[in-house]
């Protein structure tokens, strides 16, 4: 804010080869109450002067000896970078002030000086100067301030972006680095995390009883608290079978422990399978979405539902096996909502639908050929749209024995 005592202060500098002049206009100003006020006869030393004071205004004689008034305003324009020239010219020659306006001064008083005139055009141009002045170093503080935020910005971007990095190694961690070979099945697994990086993840266990254990689970929430908690998922679901291979009982403790650990607003899905060499088990459904079996003597799918609660937020539920069987040629497909979820540029999602008919069209071909279908598919429909849930599937089939 440019206040009365700002104008007053303000540096005046008057460039006149008259003394005469000088010292007329100088008693003026003064008596206006302008306490800072210098004078120069030479005007070559004008540019310097200016550029050591920053003068808020300078009373510019045009008509003198070695270098007149337009040649001085020339060399100002090279100093003043903005182009703004803080310059009342002095004339007493009608044809100069139209002259000196386009060639950058502010304004012009003529000769004989008239007091009122002059306090006047000299109070006005201040004022100007000093708001064009505050104007600019509003615009230079809204500059740095940006810069400033565009830096802690930026910062908080890289800051975010390793940590989703560690999330997802994290995440990474828990798969298994090769899929397990067990009689008579062959696994196909798929996992394609998002950059936002969620909690999903499968893993396959070696029973003392001969059975094999599979499972896919997906984390509620994204980053490292969902990583987290899929890595205490994962390392609970694998102390719990060594205490007991029921899958019910199994998951039971595993629901327990998340209770006690997780947050109150995390929670998993999970869908668990235990099958032995025969084909013949059993599966419990924690809040998880349908999973199918693919039923190669028919060529239909049958769906596998469950009824019990997800895990981490009741520490009351308990969880049933339910029987599973597959015969020679059956595919088992398990997958997280991030398939069925997927979304396109308009909004849509793939649905579970789309999913079962790449199962039901492909099945006969084999687990790989699910899997490549439906990656096709997924990858039409959504093009280039982003997603913000992790897509992860497992196909489990039971091989026909070469006899």
């Amino acid at each position: 804010m440019v206040t009365e005592a700002d104008i007053l202060a303000a540096r005046i500098l008057i460039v006149d080869d008259q003394e005469l002049n000088i010292d007329l206009l100088r008693r003026m100003l003064r008596s206006a109450g302008y306490s800072s006020v210098s004078a120069i006869t030479d005007p070559r030393q004008a540019c310097e002067l200016h550029q050591q004071n920053s003068y808020g205004l300078i009373l510019l004689d045009l008509q003198m000896p070695g270098m007149d008034g337009f040649e001085v305003m020339e060399a100002l324009k090279e100093i003043e970078t903005d182009s703004y020239l803080p310059v009342l010219v002095i004339t007493a020659q009608p044809d100069h002030k139209i002259r000196a306006l386009k060639a950058g001064a502010k304004d012009f008083v003529s000769k004989p000086f008239d007091s009122s005139e002059l306090r006047a055009r000299v109070h006005n141009i201040l004022q100007v100067r000093l708001l064009h002045l505050e104007l600019k170093q509003t615009v230079r503080e809204l500059e740095e301030s940006r810069e400033v935020i565009r830096l802690k910005n930026l910062a908080e971007k890289e800051k975010m972006e390793q940590e989703l990095a560690q999330a997802e190694e994290t995440q990474r961690s828990l798969l298994p680095v090769t899929l397990p070979d067990f009689r008579n099945y062959r696994i196909r697994a798929w996992n394609s995390p998002t950059r936002y990086v969620g909690g999903d993840f499968y893993d396959f266990l070696e029973l003392e009883s001969g059975h094999w254990m599979g499972a896919l689970a997906d984390v509620s929430g994204k980053g490292i608290p969902a990583a987290l908690l899929s890595s205490l998922a994962l390392g609970a679901l694998r102390m719990a079978f060594q205490a007991s291979t029921e899958p019910g009982e199994v998951v039971k403790r595993v629901n327990q422990l998340l209770c006690e650990k997780s947050l109150e607003w995390q929670f998993v899905t999970l869908f668990l399978f235990v099958l032995d060499a025969a084909g013949t088990g059993q599966f419990v459904s924690a809040g998880h979405n349908l999973s199918v079996v693919y039923r190669a003597a028919s060529g239909k799918t049958d769906e596998l539902r469950g009824e019990d609660y997800f895990l981490g937020m009741f520490d009351f539920a308990t969880y049933t096996a339910r029987p599973l069987s597959l015969d020679p040629g059956d595919i088992l497909f398990v997958y997280s909502d991030g398939l069925s979820d997927a979304r396109n540029e308009a909004d849509e999602t793939f649905g579970n639908r789309r999913v079962m008919q790449a199962v039901r069209e492909n099945a006969a071909l084999g687990g790989a050929a699910i899997e490549r279908s439906l990656l096709e598919e997924i990858g039409r429909f959504t093009g280039n749209m982003p997603q913000t849930d992790d897509i992860t599937f497992v196909a489990v089939e039971r091989v026909i024995p070469i006899t």
